[in-house]
């Protein structure tokens, strides 16, 4: 349990974060969450968080690598506390950035997972068609691929997001920035199928819920449950690719830089809102390309 203070510190600063920037619940979590286990490290110490130092910050991030941390998660929690004590030195509550001077941990920049075209397909068939459960997972699966939505916007979509005649979905990505996506014929027809046949069995009676893809309660799937179902599904089609929650949104856009298309078009499908950050799928094609040649060119 905090102390009352440090807690009335983090909640402000939650909450001024959700006001002033509209970041996700994800994005806030991880936040409140980094700045309770430094809140929990420096209570043991007797001290509170607005008197913290920067030798003390220096020594709670050698302890967190220490135990196991890595360079990109240290790097993105120095950034929620470089976050946090700006916003209290903005509030006059201290007079000096204990995070001044800090240097982030050096990363590299790794390359996303991705699947194959031939091990999509192998994912795609894999659900049971014939069960209501299966037949939803099919179409989620095939929107996911067709419209590269991350699986937090995917499990969200209400029935009101989807314009079935012009076959775009509407979406509510990262700091509530709305964007339209084509779903494409292939997603068309499996979306048509599960309302048709599946949906209702799912709702459990419920059948003015909005939500698109109901959890087997009838309920709002969460984002942990959906990506247990796809590794469940890896799994039986034999797939071997280490997989993420983003895997099938990474193989999307892998797939539409490989035939083609313009990054700026696959950046506004992504809903990036840097061009930089869209750019690392030309080096996992070139990355591609280069082991494909490596294996089967007779001097690769």
């Amino acid at each position: 349990m905090l102390p009352m203070q440090n807690q009335a510190l983090i909640d402000g600063f939650i909450d001024a974060l959700w006001l002033e920037k509209g970041l996700s619940e994800n994005t806030l979590s991880s936040y409140r969450r980094d700045l309770r286990q430094l809140a929990a490290w420096i209570d043991r110490k007797g001290r509170d968080l607005l008197q913290i130092q920067r030798q003390d910050l220096l020594q709670y991030l050698s302890d967190r690598l220490a135990t196991g941390l890595g360079a990109r998660s240290a790097a993105r929690m120095l950034s929620s506390l470089r976050s946090f004590y700006r916003y209290q030195l903005r509030e006059h509550r201290i007079h000096i950035d204990p995070t001044l001077s800090i240097d982030s941990p050096k990363l590299g920049r790794p390359l996303p997972d991705t699947l194959s075209e031939s091990d999509v397909e192998k994912l795609l068939s894999a659900p049971d068609v014939t069960t209501a459960i299966g037949l939803r997972d099919r179409t989620m699966l095939e929107l996911l691929y067709a419209s590269g939505l991350r699986v937090s916007e995917l499990v969200s979509l209400t029935i009101a997001d989807m314009n079935l005649r012009a076959g775009v979905v509407r979406v509510m990505g990262k700091g509530s920035k709305e964007r339209l996506v084509p779903m494409g014929e292939e997603a068309l027809f499996w979306i048509h199928r599960y309302l048709n046949e599946a949906r209702s069995d799912l709702l459990k009676g419920h059948l003015a819920a909005p939500i698109v893809f109901p959890s087997r309660q009838g309920r709002t799937m969460t984002r942990q449950t959906f990506w247990y179902r796809i590794k469940v599904h890896a799994q039986s089609a034999g797939i071997g690719a280490k997989l993420s929650p983003h895997t099938v949104r990474h193989a999307f856009a892998t797939h539409l830089i490989n035939h083609g298309a313009d990054l700026r078009v696959v950046q506004m499908l992504l809903g990036h809102s840097d061009l930089s950050t869209t750019q690392i799928y030309t080096h996992v094609a070139r990355h591609r390309l280069k082991e494909l040649h490596q294996e089967h060119h007779p001097r690769g």
